[in-house]
C-alpha cells in the first residue's frame, strides 16, 4: 500500500473519538456511568469507523496527472471468448475470461473540491470491474454475459459508496465511476488505460490491437 495523504483526515477523527470514548469509559466517578458508557461506546464505534475508513481509502491510488492505470492483453479460446490478462500500475496481474467482442474496463475515482485539494490532497482511483459485451444487439439481450470486480474494500468500510450517500459531502468530495469506452477483443491485442480529470480513455498499443480498432470503427 502507497501512502496518501487523504487517509490523515479519517485518521484524525479517529483518534479524537478514540481519546474521547476512554476519558469517557475510564473516568471512575460513578455519576452518569450508564450515558458516559453509551456516549463512550458511541465515540469508540466512531472512531472504528474512522480508522476503517482510512485503512479502505489506502486501497486507492493517488492521481497525480494523467497517467497509464492498466494494460490488457487478450487470447481468443474460440469464438467470442477470451483470456485477458490486466496488470495494473503496481504490477498486480489480474486473469479473467470474457465473452463477447468488446471490452469495458470501470474504475471509481474519488475527486476533491478544489478547496480540499488545494491543501495537498490528490485526487483517488480504484479499478473497479472489467467486463464483455456482444456487438449483435439481440446477443447482448439473452447471451451470457460476463463482469468481474477487480478490486474490493476489505475491512468491511466501503468509503467511496458512503461518500456517495452522505449528501452534505457532496460539496467537498465527489465519488463516479470512470469507465473506458467499449473497445473489441482480438486475439494477442493489447491496450492500454489511462485516466485523466476526464475519466478513463483506453488506447491501442500493439499492432493487432490498432487492426482490430480500425477494423471496428
Amino acid at each position: 500500500m502507497q501512502f496518501n495523504p487523504s487517509t490523515l483526515f479519517p485518521v484524525a477523527v479517529g483518534v479524537v473519538l478514540l481519546v474521547l470514548s476512554l476519558r469517557l469509559l475510564l473516568r471512575p466517578s460513578m455519576i452518569g456511568a450508564i450515558l458516559r458508557a453509551v456516549a463512550g461506546l458511541v465515540l469508540l464505534g466512531g472512531s472504528l469507523v474512522a480508522f476503517l475508513g482510512a485503512s479502505d481509502l489506502l486501497t486507492y491510488r493517488q492521481l497525480l496527472n494523467e497517467e497509464s492505470v492498466a494494460t490488457l492483453q487478450f487470447e481468443k479460446l474460440k469464438a467470442q471468448r477470451y483470456n485477458v490478462i490486466v496488470v495494473d500500475t503496481a504490477g498486480h496481474e489480474y486473469r479473467y475470461q470474457l465473452k463477447g467482442d468488446q471490452w469495458q474496463l470501470d474504475a471509481r475515482l474519488i475527486r476533491w473540491n478544489p478547496t480540499v485539494a488545494s491543501i495537498g490532497l490528490s485526487s483517488l482511483y480504484r479499478l473497479e470491474r472489467i467486463s464483455g459485451r456482444y456487438s449483435d444487439l439481440k446477443q447482448e439481450l439473452s447471451a451470457e454475459r460476463t463482469v468481474y470486480q477487480i478490486e474490493i474494500s476489505p475491512y468491511g468500510i466501503d468509503t467511496w459508496a458512503l461518500l456517495k450517500r452522505v449528501s452534505w459531502l457532496r460539496q467537498w468530495v465527489d465519488a463516479r465511476y470512470g469507465s473506458a469506452t467499449f473497445l473489441p477483443m482480438a486475439n494477442g491485442a493489447i491496450f492500454e488505460v489511462k485516466l485523466g480529470f476526464s475519466g478513463l480513455v483506453a488506447r491501442p498499443v500493439n499492432t493487432v490491437a490498432k487492426q482490430a480498432v480500425s477494423g471496428w470503427q
